[in-house]
């Protein structure tokens, strides 16, 4: 007996195969009534949509991904934590994927989740990724996308983000008021939403506070870590040496620390240092590091909340439903 495809439970319900799709995914937009008449139809006639399916009604793996650029910053690791929190709640395992900041690794991560083995996909962008057809290759497949921190701002799917313009300008007005006169800002991958924010806040508050802008003051850190040191330790070593630093996510902060160590240079008499961090250990470096704290376990949360709310249908979203939690700032000895 040849298997039984979409196309043909469509046609002898009369109805668009995107319809029957909908219905056997249980899907909101689809009445009740029509879904139980492909139901029963889909039973009769035994359709199977994929080998995964544990029932008509339902397919579920129980499992959802989560897709992220690296574990050493700590901010992934936070909000690992709170993913977990609300799957376990929901009786759903976590299965992690590390891109390593390679766009053709996030491409082949992707692609292997489209067999249908996670319930949903929660990603932060890679530092390369260019092209983002296999992201939306995904939403076509029917898999539920959610992005955080990193986000991709032309797809549509729901994000959860910090106020990074508001956390950019604040972090570079703090350097101001604490007499800073030259401020250099360590970026990485510009490609990314958050480097765009965050540079405008920097590049915002000099403006507010008629602070020269110079681009030998911004130092874009895309490279391997040793590289990045390289050019965080020549900043330091140049005539032109910045008092201030704005590092915009935290392995730049410590790198910084390590070349003022190498260079004999101290903190924060010599040059004012913050950075965007959730390192526990922060108020234990020396000297304590001021941060720009995002609420990373929050984010995570709200997340895993946003994307079972899609899996369960419980709610409507918007395309573009986005969330924004507010970091903070912490001041402490290195920039007083």
């Amino acid at each position: 007996m040849n298997k039984v495809n979409l196309k043909q439970l469509a046609k002898e319900l009369n109805l668009s195969v995107s319809t029957v799709s909908r219905a056997l995914r249980d899907s909101w937009e689809i009445s009740t009534p029509t879904k139980q008449r492909v139901f029963d139809l889909a039973k009769k006639m035994n359709f199977q949509p994929n080998p995964y399916a544990s029932s008509l009604r339902k397919h579920r793996s129980r499992t959802i991904a989560v897709v992220i650029p690296e574990v050493a910053n700590n901010f992934f690791a936070l909000a690992i934590k709170g993913i977990e929190t609300i799957a376990r709640e929901k009786g759903y395992h976590v299965l992690i994927y590390l891109t390593n900041e390679d766009g053709s690794e996030e491409m082949s991560v992707a692609a292997n989740l489209q067999s249908g083995r996670v319930d949903g996909v929660i990603l932060s962008m890679s530092g390369e990724t260019g092209d983002v057809r296999h992201l939306m290759e995904l939403q076509q497949r029917n898999i539920p996308l959610v992005f955080f921190d990193r986000v991709c701002d032309s797809i549509e799917a729901p994000k959860v983000v910090t106020n990074d313009y508001e956390s950019g300008f604040v972090a570079t007005e703090h350097l101001i008021k604490a007499g800073c006169q030259r401020i250099a800002h360590l970026t990485i991958s510009m490609g990314l939403s958050i480097s765009h924010k965050r540079m405008k806040g920097y590049t915002d508050a000099l403006l507010r506070y008629d602070k020269p802008y110079e681009d030998t003051m911004i130092v874009h850190c895309e490279g391997s870590d040793e590289e990045n040191f390289l050019k965080i330790r020549d900043l330091l070593a140049s005539d032109q040496r910045p008092d201030g630093i704005f590092a915009s996510v935290e392995m730049l902060a410590v790198q910084v620390y390590h070349a003022c160590r190498e260079l004999g240079l101290e903190i924060p008499r010599d040059v004012k240092v913050l950075g965007f961090s959730n390192l526990v250990t922060a108020s234990l470096l020396s000297p304590a590091l001021t941060t720009i704290a995002q609420p990373a376990y929050e984010m995570g949360k709200e997340a895993a909340t946003i994307l079972f709310r899609r899996l369960e249908k419980k709610y409507i979203l918007t395309p573009d439903h986005r969330v924004i939690l507010p970091a903070r700032l912490e001041v402490r000895s290195s920039t007083l």
